[in-house]
């Protein structure tokens, strides 16, 4: 009876230590996976920010190229109509005065 007692004991304390080893292990896999998630979480948004940085740099571009394009438009235009008007400013003061004076 006493080598029944004996053997079920040892059982019992060879399966407490495999608990406590598996806990250990538990442990020591949960801060792998937590290291392995902190290292996932920054890459992830380091990549995020670099890809945002460069979308932003190529807007920034386009946009300073439109407006580069639009202003040179805008100044074209407004020589074009400074050049009429410096050609044909009697012209047009002559109509104004004709047509103040008809009434």
């Amino acid at each position: 009876m006493d080598s029944i007692v004996n053997k079920l004991s040892e059982i019992e304390s060879a399966a407490n230590a495999i608990v406590t080893h598996a806990e250990k292990q538990k442990d020591v896999l949960e801060d792998e996976y937590q290291k392995k998630r902190e290292e996932f979480d920054a890459k992830l948004e380091s990549d995020t920010q670099k890809k945002i940085d460069e979308i932003r740099q190529a807007m920034m571009e386009k946009t300073s190229s439109t407006l580069g394009s639009q202003s040179g438009s805008s100044s074209d235009t407004i020589e074009a109509i400074k050049r009429e008007y410096d050609q044909h400013h009697t012209e047009y003061a002559q109509k104004i005065l004709t047509k103040i004076t008809e009434v």
